[in-house]
């Protein structure tokens, strides 16, 4: 894959910003090139507050859906709260359910199965809320595109309420877009054309968390009894990969301090079975040990499994859920080893190099990874991705994307080849006939305008730092930008004719290399590289000195720290 190193430059003199904002240089030309410019700005976001987090102004229909909730719960009417099988759709339905239960409603709850139902609302759950005797449905992480089905609700003489974060769906009329906002008596979403809302990435859980509050808020219910439900909105804003910006940072930052001690038995439990008891939890720890736990239920099983975690209410059926989650989750990694690797031997195979978008299909897939594996052919190509898998009536797909390419426009101009699709800019979700596989890869590349540039890796860093700068008072001072994660990444720098020396290759799978980093002045810093390590060594051998970014942290073992940097992309 073409890479493209690119060093972000914002103007300014950093020494005086660095003295306005009481940080070193280096650090405000960090924050100038991620657009924080200005003492006020800076010192919200090196001191993230809770305020935005706790306010709801400014959501569509939040009023309207809190007047609602009030009547139904007068009147002892029964509520079911559909939600979905992800990080995000099982914490936002917990925190729906377990919210309405202290406002006094009477509510349960159903989540779909991935297999047997697919995603969000269908008629067979309309149908069976009904029969259950239930007069209102509230949607969580989903509704917004269910459109026909909330139809059928409405029929029945039910009352609905969408609580959704995704693209409100469109159709073109004219030359004009022409916004499709299902039949339900209230829908809040932050997609919303409409929508007041001043930050559009929130999650599915933050906005059951906001209309929780609000509810509390009209109720009376003091706010420190919606306050546990801020690390499940914070557990679901990392694990659905939202941009850890603004609203998000706040959230987040707040939502691992609390999870850290957290009184849920549950999450107690998971946290317990993956080893990470009494440690700071970063996004990385929620993002790849403890969310893809609560993930892999949903893939393999039922995410049942996982609302049952989180309702958990002893210790020793948390236990038992956790490690049955732990189980699961290390059965579905292997299960994606296998179809990553028969899926990116596809991609690089000379009928593919041309494709701008990939569309893949493993019909022997377990369905439920098939979005992992797309994610996974994207990182590895450079390229828009779908990974389709043979389902029992048709087959289903999953999309991940590159910032270049809007995957659900793309996908909304060959809709017609699809029995169903959804999404956003950044991922979709598909079924379609097997026979009309082929004509989706040739019409959605066709239609593609990607340039080469475009498909290229762009490798941002954010300045030249010789070693010499790259001690333990910058790694100290560069934590006071996390958490790190999607929108908000760890800073990278550049370093050219670095030579690396005192090489050895560790680790089980012998994919790690270990050094010292020399640059061209004689400082030297402690390096470690993770990915094929012999590659790197043998390209030492080669070239003598490399250019490389880098990142730099604390490293701590054995009761020391020491500064030290983590090679990410060398040449």
């Amino acid at each position: 894959m073409k890479e493209i190193w690119l060093e972000r430059r914002v103007g300014g003199n950093y020494s005086e910003l660095a003295e306005e904002y009481g940080t070193s240089p280096v650090l405000a030309r960090i924050l100038a090139n991620r657009g924080i410019k200005g003492k006020e700005a800076v010192r919200e976001f090196l001191t993230p507050g809770l305020s935005a987090v706790l306010s709801y102004d400014g959501l569509p229909d939040i009023g309207r859906a809190v007047s609602i909730l009030m009547d139904k719960i007068d009147e002892g009417r029964a509520i079911r709260v559909i939600g979905d099988y992800d990080i995000d759709g099982v914490c936002a339905t917990y925190i729906l359910v377990d919210g309405l239960r202290k406002a006094g409603a009477a509510v349960d709850h159903a989540i779909p199965h991935r297999i047997r139902d697919g995603y969000g609302l269908n008629e067979e759950l309309i149908r069976s809320a009904h029969e259950d005797g239930a007069d209102t449905i509230i949607t969580c992480d989903n509704g917004i595109a269910a459109l026909h089905q909330i139809a059928l609700a409405k029929e029945l003489g039910m009352t609905v309420i969408v609580t959704d974060h995704h693209e409100v769906p469109f159709h073109e009329e004219e030359g004009r877009t022409v916004y499709d906002l299902p039949p339900a008596d209230a829908v809040v979403d932050i997609k919303r054309n409409d929508s007041r809302y001043p930050f559009r990435e929130i999650c599915g859980a933050a906005v059951a968390f906001k209309l929780i509050l609000a509810l509390f808020d009209a109720l009376g219910i003091e706010e420190s009894e919606a306050a546990p439900y801020l690390e499940f909105a914070a557990f679901a804003t990392v694990g659905d990969v939202m941009p850890l910006t603004e609203e998000n940072r706040a959230l987040v930052t707040e939502g691992l301090k609390r999870l850290e001690k957290t009184e849920n038995p549950g999450m107690r439990a998971l946290i317990k079975a993956q080893e990470l008891e009494g440690k700071p939890l970063t996004p990385y720890h929620v993002g790849f040990i403890l969310g893809p736990c609560i993930n892999a239920t949903g893939r393999l099983d039922t995410a049942e499994n996982a609302l049952k975690l989180l309702m958990a209410e002893n210790e020793a059926e948390a236990g038992e859920l956790a490690r049955l989650l732990v189980t699961l989750n290390i059965e579905r990694r292997e299960m994606t080893d296998r179809a990553v690797k028969e899926a990116v031997g596809i991609a690089e195979s000379d009928g593919r190099r041309d494709d701008k978008v990939l569309v893949i299909f493993l019909p022997d897939c377990h369905e439920s990874v098939a979005g992992i594996v797309a994610g996974k052919v994207r990182e590895r190509t450079g390229k828009p991705s779908f990974v389709l898998s043979r389902g029992e009536s048709a087959v289903k797909g999953s999309g991940r994307s590159i910032d270049e390419y809007d995957m659900y426009r793309g996908m909304n101009a060959v809709s017609d080849l699809f029995l169903q699709f959804g999404g956003h800019k950044m991922a979709g979700g598909l079924s379609i006939e097997e026979e009309k596989v082929e004509e989706f890869r040739r019409r959605i590349n066709e239609c593609c305008t990607l340039t080469e540039d475009d498909l290229a890796l762009k490798v941002r860093f954010d300045l030249m730092l010789p070693f010499a700068y790259a001690g333990e008072s910058l790694a100290d001072e560069l934590e006071k930008l996390a958490p790190f994660g999607m929108g908000n990444a760890r800073p990278l720098f550049a370093m050219k004719n670095v030579r690396l020396t005192e090489l050895r290759i560790c680790g089980k799978n012998r994919n790690c290399l270990k050094a010292v980093a020399k640059d061209e002045k004689g400082a030297g810093v402690d390096a470690v590289y993770f990915g094929d390590a012999e590659a790197l060594g043998d390209y030492m051998t080669a070239h003598q000195t490399i250019s490389i970014i880098y990142s730099l942290e604390m490293n701590e073992y054995r009761g020391k720290r020491a500064a030290e940097i983590t090679i990410r992309y060398y040449r």
